[in-house]
């Protein structure tokens, strides 16, 4: 009798705490995202900010879509303002980059493949077109029909002929952003529907090149300038976005020059200490916030690109199965709503007959997530988000 009354007190408690925790969720905020951005009024030279930033937060603004933008704009809370320090800095290092700039939308090293005509590229120029089905570079200001990216409505061919610049902004404005190429299939994918959609031969595709980096040493490769082609020229090796005329558009300055700047705070910590589970949510409640929650699809994109540094193929998640309940909710109390599961994971159907299962992401491929005992011994998330 004792072994059964155990087992039903046992379960009361798990119900308790899953009660807990779907009350809290019903009250807390859903939508953080792991990156803040801090708005410092004073005027310090880009080298001083830079300083600054990293003895305060995490460094100089990186900015990786067109959400970062906004979201960094918002932090200018002085009316006067015209333009503020990011963490972008020219080198000697000129390397092709692709416009859709954000890290999360490429896996492993398909942001690198490359299917240029024999011999190419072999110019000073900028930017790069598909003719016909393999890849040139070609004078940005030339005029050439195009192919837009967006989302799940895939490629999106545009029959107007513009300059590359302004049909980056075209793509931006009324999808996501000029194609990028990501290996064969793409290649073979993107070259049927230019060959069935343009009498040319010639579409502007998303590659630019550049010798811009960031501060943090991210990979992104998203940029906003104004113009393009002659950033960096003398002494003006800085970037600045614009907060008045130009809203959110950037600009090259002389990184001597005093201005205010905007740092950048990590909110996700990859912990690459080998922990069971448990171990992992202990340690990021005494040191961090709480193990990750992924609530939406930026979020997920944020844990991806912080997962590929682990050194384990998969991630602890902040992600707990009820065995009771027969579902999945998160350490932060929210139950699952948006789901990024592995074929044949987070079915709720779970074998509870050894430890409990939780959920992990994995560092490599599509990286979806997987249902694993709780014993096994990971890398892990930490949060620095206090709700």
């Amino acid at each position: 009798m004792g072994g059964a009354e155990e087992q039903i007190q046992n379960i009361k408690m798990e119900r308790k705490t899953l009660l807990t925790f779907i009350l809290s969720a019903v009250f807390s905020s859903s939508a953080c995202v792991p990156r803040q951005y801090h708005f410092v009024n004073q005027n310090l030279s880009w080298t001083e900010a830079q300083k600054y930033c990293r003895e305060n937060y995490t460094d100089l603004a990186t900015i990786n879509n067109k959400n970062d933008i906004e979201d960094l704009l918002k932090s200018v809370n002085d009316d006067q303002i015209r333009i503020v320090w990011i963490g972008l800095q020219k080198t000697d290092s000129y390397k092709w980059k692709w416009s859709l700039g954000d890290p999360a939308f490429y896996t492993e090293n398909n942001s690198q493949y490359r299917n240029w005509v024999p011999g190419q590229p072999n110019d000073d120029v900028y930017c790069s077109n598909m003719n016909p089905g393999q890849w040139n570079d070609y004078g940005c200001d030339k005029q050439l029909s195009f192919i837009c990216y967006n989302g799940d409505k895939g490629f999106i061919p545009v029959q107007q002929t513009m300059t590359w610049k302004d049909a980056q902004i075209y793509c931006r404005e009324y999808h996501t952003d000029l194609v990028s190429v990501r290996n064969q299939n793409e290649n073979e994918q993107i070259n049927n529907i230019r060959i069935k959609a343009f009498t040319t031969s010639g579409v502007w595709i998303g590659l630019f090149r550049d010798s811009w980096e960031w501060s943090d040493q991210s990979v992104s490769s998203f940029r906003n300038w104004t113009n393009i082609g002659n950033n960096g020229v003398g002494n003006d090796k800085c970037a600045v976005v614009k907060v008045k005329s130009d809203r959110g558009k950037w600009d090259d300055k002389n990184w001597n020059e005093k201005n205010h700047f905007v740092c950048h705070e990590d909110k996700l910590v990859l912990i690459q200490q080998n922990l069971s589970w448990n171990e992992a949510l202990k340690y990021c409640r005494e040191n961090h916030v709480d193990l990750v929650s992924v609530n939406s699809e930026q979020i997920q994109r944020r844990v991806m690109n912080v997962a590929r540094k682990a050194s384990t193929a998969e991630v602890w998640l902040g992600l707990h199965h009820s065995c009771t309940m027969g579902i999945w909710f998160w350490v932060n109390g929210e139950i699952l709503c948006y789901q990024n599961w592995a074929a044949g994971n987070g079915t709720g159907v779970e074998d509870c007959s050894d430890a409990v299962r939780v959920g992990a992401v994995q560092s490599g491929g599509d990286q979806r997530w997987i249902s694993l005992p709780q014993t096994h011994k990971l890398n892990f998330i930490c949060t620095n988000y206090d709700e």
